[in-house]
């Protein structure tokens, strides 16, 4: 069942299994509000079961990019253009959300962005990159990095 994401009401549908579920929660809310804000773009995802085809994506860039796994299973995905930037999102039960940011132009930034939601521990398959710290009215802490897609996708 695919929904928008309620920024203003935050809620945890989708993702009970998680250990940090209302900090995961807080975390897609926040990118939703990023997007409404920034584009005017709802922000609306599905079951991992609907949206397999983006969660096998971001697992192809992973793994072919850098040689990473992520054990945790994905919860919710969503995919989508706007501005003409390709956005994949995959939320994981571990409370890790990962994002792959590619400019569809010859040219174009292209990147994937790793957050870790509050009281998380970094996944032993991310220990080699540093996060940095950031505040969030609906997120607490959520810690970041990046790394820059070098291969066509």
């Amino acid at each position: 069942m695919t929904y928008v994401v309620d920024f203003e009401n935050v809620s945890t549908v989708g993702l009970e299994s998680s250990p940090v579920v209302d900090a995961l929660a807080g975390l897609r809310a926040n990118e939703a509000r990023y997007y409404r804000n920034k584009y005017d773009h709802a922000f609306t995802v599905g079951s991992a079961e609907e949206e397999r085809e983006a969660i096998e994506r971001v697992a192809r860039i992973l793994e072919e990019e850098r040689g990473i796994v992520i054990a945790s299973p994905a919860l919710e995905a969503t995919d989508f253009v706007v501005d003409g930037i390709r956005m994949t999102y995959v939320f994981y039960e571990s409370g890790l959300s990962i994002n792959v940011m590619y400019t569809l132009a010859e040219g174009g930034k292209r990147a994937v962005g790793l957050k870790l939601s509050e009281g998380m521990e970094v996944p032993e398959e991310l220990s080699a990159f540093k996060f940095a710290r950031q505040k969030s009215r609906l997120a607490g802490t959520i810690r970041g990095s990046f790394f820059v897609i070098k291969g066509e996708y």
